[in-house]
């Protein structure tokens, strides 16, 4: 076959394909949307999903399923949504280990690299919470700083795994506070949560939504969260800038992606979906109840696909830099 007909070809398959594609994308979506979430269930990230998922279901008139994919810090069910078909069928519930820290983290190692993931929108952000088990004889960070530097490397600080912002926000802590422990990550927060409410464990990091069930409880014991501004959700725990260390401060954030080559109408209707459901008042009741903030990208509080690729630009920028001055690694 000579070039001239092969590119002929080619041009009749494209003139072919645009209806087809123009189609699906009005149509979007004519079936189950799958939600991956890339940790395990009972996490943040699982219950920011399925809190979206439900809207989702009711707003588009198709079901939205969350299928929790779990590995390597959020990396192996993110990677399946980049390798899955740009149709707008798979989506990926993000956070800014899978959406930002991984890639300085993992470095070569990473599967994907930014630009293989288009942003739809965010929804919601989070401090994280520092805790102890119940029998450790601290009661303030700075009490704990105190005990640790005693017992140098002999206590253990649980993450949800590697390349979250909780192994890095545990990364801060020792960095800026000369303490040594160990770090040990877990496939997910509800093994974690688990260890150190038995008392394996004896500190460790958590997003809000997922612990703060057993602080208000007293199952654990909450010293400090990692944002500027206490939580209303938890009014009497100090931020660490409060108990001495400001330099300790992370936000985690949750959002929606779609592979990269997913049509722009696809990506503009999810986003307006998505800016649609964090901005009725039952979601905002739920996202604070949890301890989490409303997304807040744009003047009105909510999100676009824009904005959140703006903002997934300058989380990449900012924990590219927290990595190297902790000297993290995945390993």
């Amino acid at each position: 076959m000579n070039v001239t007909r092969r590119a002929a070809l080619a041009a009749g398959a494209g003139l072919l394909a645009a209806p087809a594609l123009a189609h699906a994308q009005e149509t979007w979506p004519a079936r189950t949307v799958r939600l991956v979430v890339p940790f395990t269930p009972a996490g943040t990230t699982d219950i920011a999903a399925r809190i979206l998922a439900e809207r989702l279901t009711q707003r588009l008139g198709q079901n939205v399923i969350v299928e929790n994919r779990p590995g390597a810090g959020g990396n192996i069910g993110s990677d399946a949504v980049v390798q899955a078909d740009p149709d707008g069928y798979s989506l990926l519930m993000c956070t800014v280990s899978s959406g930002a820290i991984n890639y300085s983290l993992y470095g070569a190692k990473m599967p994907y690299k930014p630009d293989a993931l288009a942003a739809a929108g965010l929804m919601l952000q989070v401090p994280n919470a520092i805790f102890v088990t119940n029998s450790l004889p601290v009661k303030t960070l700075r009490e704990l700083v105190d005990y640790v530097k005693a017992r140098p490397g002999r206590l253990n600080n649980g993450s949800s795994g590697i390349g979250t912002s909780l192994h890095l926000t545990g990364e801060l802590l020792k960095s800026a506070t000369g303490i040594q422990m160990q770090h040990v990550p877990f496939r997910g927060a509800g093994p974690m949560l688990q260890e150190v409410i038995a008392g394996r464990i004896e500190v460790a990091v958590d997003n809000l939504p997922s612990v703060i069930g057993h602080l208000r409880e007293g199952r654990l014991r909450p010293l400090a969260v990692t944002t500027k501004q206490r939580s209303p959700a938890l009014p009497d725990v100090p931020t660490t800038a409060e108990a001495g260390f400001p330099d300790v401060e992370a936000t985690a954030w949750f959002g929606v992606q779609a592979p990269a080559r997913t049509p722009k109408p696809i990506i503009d209707r999810l986003g307006t979906e998505i800016d649609a459901v964090v901005k009725e008042p039952e979601t905002r009741a739920k996202i604070a109840d949890l301890g989490g903030m409303a997304p807040g990208l744009t003047p009105d509080g909510g999100t676009t696909p824009e904005a959140f690729e703006r903002f997934i630009q300058a989380e990449i920028a900012k924990w590219t830099e927290v990595v190297r001055k902790s000297g993290a690694t995945a390993e």
